[in-house]
């Protein structure tokens, strides 16, 4: 993607089921936990760098021991800079004794880092701030082990507000307004409320209270607590969680919105927002890795017992779509195919664009996210080209041609070139003042001479394009330095017409270019009534249930087809002093959905939010855009 967006936060999950003995004795090494996690984050960074962090339990530690610890850091190398901290006791410790180090029972106790159960996070921020108390994991601390809760997760819910009213209802005095703090107070609630009748279970019993406080650890039933807890919660969301006493959890949406999969052999159990990074991390054949089913939480027992239950009633699978398109890692084999695939089905559209001269066109694509989907644009074009050149060789009869006309049919295919390169090192000096169109016109360098001035047409792939504002200041006028005839920009992804309230950052309407064209082809068309009555219809639902609310954003495009769209698009996101003929060719949704059949979260092209929450944040975007406020909708 060209342009800058945050999107979904990952985490990681590691359960050591042996005693740290074993990892000694085998892989020479108390951290092999420690490692896998390391590993998974940073094989993750694409998903966070607002911040990291990383917690961890020390299983069956004696009071006053601490068992407990965080290591949070908002840094511009947060993974670096929290496994730093984490290494500065193992430093030490080997300074003074190399041995210490193989004595798992003195590391375990002077070491914080050691422990059997990791929880580590990555953030990108989509609400709240970017200090370190936004860092997860965080952590509801109690002198009761069981009572001890450690939350992080990839998630936005839509009714922060309920959440809180109901907390406050309860007589709590939460301490910030943000979804990480209800999630949190929520599961703290219902862990209270749960211990609590345990407790008075086991008094009754006739049973002491060191002996409760060990009966609480045995029995306490995660999968009730994690049902009670988000039964009100409106959103996309894998929760993570550690006990203090050594259970630990990740549960996921009742649409699977959000991402995770897991591993379980009887070393370690590992939970990742990726496949591909546990698959790569642990070694092991994907069949081997699972998916944590919508609706599902993997409980991990202080006994090293694993299990996935159903939390909340799986609904309709709405996976984010985006995450195949260009969130998750290329790397997965799944992913890798659909990108292609992506790319293939654009072929028709294509040809289209440049009236099926193929010989006088240069294929590439910006940035190097789009490469895959790149792959399998070139793939589709060198099929159509076969099969033009078989047509004109059938057409013009082989006894009829020359050798030279043969071979000239013959050595002809598509071209393919590296024609822009992007300085990445230039975009930290880009700032807002009036010199800054000159700089971002130079964040991408071209590959002179790899177009025929005057001749040649070029078609370049990206992932999406959402603002176009890297398109209008930066990319079409660096493009046109190579003085093709015509720049046909393609996007895999289809338009981008609605906000997201999952996750990604992409909240505010006003800043969709698809939106910006839809309206202008209302004023243009004499339809500006159709923005006033939308704008009514969203004001009469502004204080009904997100439950009765109704998507009435949608007649904003509904009298336009979608080449209209795209056509406004390309109009808009042209410079004024561009030579070249531009034309902008987007994915369809139909399209999206063969290339990625299993993954049907297409809100933010659709407008079909899985949740009711979803509806609602539509709702209020388009008020905060026609009031003139500049705000997130949720």
């Amino acid at each position: 993607m060209s342009e800058l967006i945050k999107h979904e936060c990952g985490i990681v999950l590691i359960r050591l089921l042996k005693p740290l003995e074993y990892y000694q004795n085998k892989y020479g090494t108390w951290r092999y936990g420690l490692h896998k996690l390391y590993l998974m984050m940073e094989k993750q960074r694409n998903r966070g760098q607002d911040g990291a962090g990383v917690a961890n339990i020390k299983l069956n530690m004696t009071p006053g021991e601490q068992y407990v610890h965080r290591y949070r850091s908002n840094s511009s190398n947060p993974i670096r800079d929290i496994f730093e901290e984490m290494n500065v006791p193992v430093v030490n410790a080997e300074a003074e004794n190399p041995e210490l180090l193989k004595d798992t029972e003195w590391c375990k106790k002077n070491i914080p880092s050691c422990g059997e159960v990791y929880l580590g996070h990555l953030r990108y921020g989509t609400f709240g701030n970017n200090s370190i108390d936004y860092v997860h994991p965080f952590i509801r601390e109690n002198n009761w082990k069981t009572r001890n809760l450690v939350v992080a997760g990839n998630f936005n819910l839509t009714n922060v507000d309920e959440l809180f009213n109901k907390l406050v209802e309860l007589g709590q005095h939460p301490k910030d307004y943000s979804d990480t703090v209800t999630v949190l107070e929520k599961l703290g609630h219902y862990l209270d409320e749960t211990n609590q009748e345990l407790f008075r279970k086991y008094k009754n019993e006739g049973l002491t209270n060191k002996e409760i406080s060990s009966k609480i650890a045995e029995n306490l039933n995660l999968g009730e607590l994690l049902e009670g807890a988000s039964k009100y919660w409106d959103g996309g969301y894998v929760m993570a969680g550690m006990l203090g006493h050594g259970d630990s959890f990740v549960m996921r949406d009742p649409w699977g919105i959000r991402p995770a999969s897991y591993y379980v052999d009887d070393e370690i159990a590992v939970i990742a927002s990726e496949k591909a990074v546990i698959q790569t991390v642990m070694d092991v054949p994907a069949e081997s890795i699972k998916e944590v089913e919508p609706g599902h939480a993997i409980i991990m027992k202080k006994d090293g017992t694993v299990s996935s239950n159903v939390v909340r009633v799986p609904k309709e699978r709405k996976s984010c779509s985006f995450e195949r398109i260009y969130f998750s890692r290329g790397s997965d084999a799944e992913i890798y195919k659909e990108r292609k695939k992506l790319g293939e089905l654009l072929t028709p559209a294509i040809v289209d664009a440049i009236d099926g001269d193929v010989k006088n066109t240069v294929f590439s694509f910006i940035p190097n996210t789009a490469e895959s989907a790149f792959y399998g644009m070139v793939k589709g074009v060198e099929d159509y080209h076969i099969n033009s050149k078989i047509s004109r060789l059938k057409e013009n009869g082989l006894a009829n041609l020359s050798e030279e006309e043969f071979q000239s049919i013959m050595q002809e295919r598509p071209r393919i070139e590296k024609i822009a390169i992007k300085d990445a090192k230039l975009r930290t000096f880009i700032t807002q003042d009036q010199g800054r169109d000159d700089l971002v016109g130079h964040v991408y360098d071209v590959t002179w001479g790899s177009v025929e001035k005057g001749k040649d047409k070029m078609v370049i792939i990206d992932d999406s394009i959402v603002r176009g504002t890297t398109l209008k200041q930066s990319i079409l006028r660096i493009l046109d330095r190579l003085e093709p005839t015509k720049i046909v920009v393609v996007s895999s992804a289809p338009q981008i017409r609605y906000p997201d309230c999952y996750g990604i950052d992409m909240a505010k309407l006003g800043d969709f270019v698809a939106f910006r064209a839809a309206i202008e082809l209302l004023k243009e068309t004499n339809q500006e009534y159709v923005i006033d009555d939308v704008y009514k219809k969203c004001k009469a639902q502004e204080n009904l249930p997100k439950e009765e609310v109704v998507n009435y954003v949608k007649e904003i495009y509904k009298p336009f087809e979608y080449e209209q769209v795209s056509a406004k698009i390309g109009e808009l996101l042209l410079p004024h002093d561009i030579k070249a003929e531009v034309e902008i060719v987007y994915q369809t949704v139909d399209n999206l959905h063969v290339a990625c059949p299993n993954d049907k979260g297409d809100w933010y092209f659709t407008g079909d939010y899985p949740t009711h929450g979803g509806n609602k944040v539509v709702n209020k975007s388009f008020i905060n855009f026609v009031e003139g406020k500049n705000t997130r909708a949720y």
